[in-house]
């Protein structure tokens, strides 16, 4: 199967960096001349719009249960295809911040970690 950009989907299920996705949507970018309307504030109401839009997804289900079992192939692609608009949204929010997003996220990761600790297993005294 062949998405609309050339790539067929079983390469585009290897392990992509953001730095190959934040250089190939700024070359995406480039080429159509958009830039100057990439601006923080564009993109973040953009990103905010493709969360609003990924909601309504959910809005009425419910829980669901992980890896969605229930839902049909048109379904799940329907997510996907939101997810990837605010990951990609998200990463040109980023670039043009001058972010570098994926320390940024190890960064946060070990903050959270500090901020909240594993807690020891309570002990249970039957004495």
């Amino acid at each position: 199967m062949e998405s609309p950009n050339g790539c067929s989907r079983k390469a585009a299920s290897k392990d992509v960096s953001l730095q190959e996705l934040r250089e190939r949507l700024a070359e995406f970018a480039r080429v159509r001349e958009w830039e100057p309307h990439h601006t923080p504030r564009n993109l973040l109401l953009a990103l905010v719009g493709e969360v609003g839009e990924l909601s309504e997804i959910f809005q009425w289900k419910g829980e669901v249960a992980r890896g969605l079992p229930n839902w049909s192939p048109g379904d799940k692609e329907h997510l996907e295809e939101e997810l990837s608009d605010v990951l990609l949204y998200l990463i040109q929010l980023a670039d043009v911040c001058g972010i570098d997003l994926g320390q940024a996220a190890l960064t946060k990761i070990v903050k959270n970690a500090q901020k909240y600790p594993v807690n020891p297993k309570p002990s249970h005294n039957y004495n």
